[in-house]
């Protein structure tokens, strides 16, 4: 059975954070100009992503995707809930809406909910 769009969108971006491929992840799955927005942090712009995401990683340790909690995708829209477990805080449920515009994420708002 094929997995939705949203899921395989949604997976691919599992496998670049968990193998630490910032390049990739923001290559192929941001526009040019996203923007990312947590409660600590909003960055915009290609560069701004990749010095995001590769500060991110290196202080997680590591990444590892327990399981997805609840997952909802619209054509222009993913949401999710995951528990990850992390090299620098453990277990963690998290959660992320992608807003998407041409098949990428033009707006990613990130947040721990544990």
């Amino acid at each position: 059975m094929t997995q939705p769009a949203g899921r395989d969108f949604y997976d691919r971006q599992i496998r670049y954070l968990a193998d630490k491929d910032v390049d990739g992840l923001v290559a192929n799955q941001y526009a040019d100009d996203a923007e990312i927005v947590s409660f600590g942090v909003v960055k915009k712009g290609r560069e701004a992503l990749l010095d995001h995401f590769r500060g991110y990683l290196d202080h997680l340790g590591s990444i590892e995707l327990l399981s997805t909690d609840n997952f909802q995708a619209t054509e222009d829209s993913i949401f999710f809930e995951a528990t990850v477990r992390t090299g620098t805080y453990g277990v963690v449920r998290v959660y992320d809406v992608w807003v998407l515009a041409d098949g990428r994420i033009a707006r990613h708002f990130t947040g721990r909910l544990t």
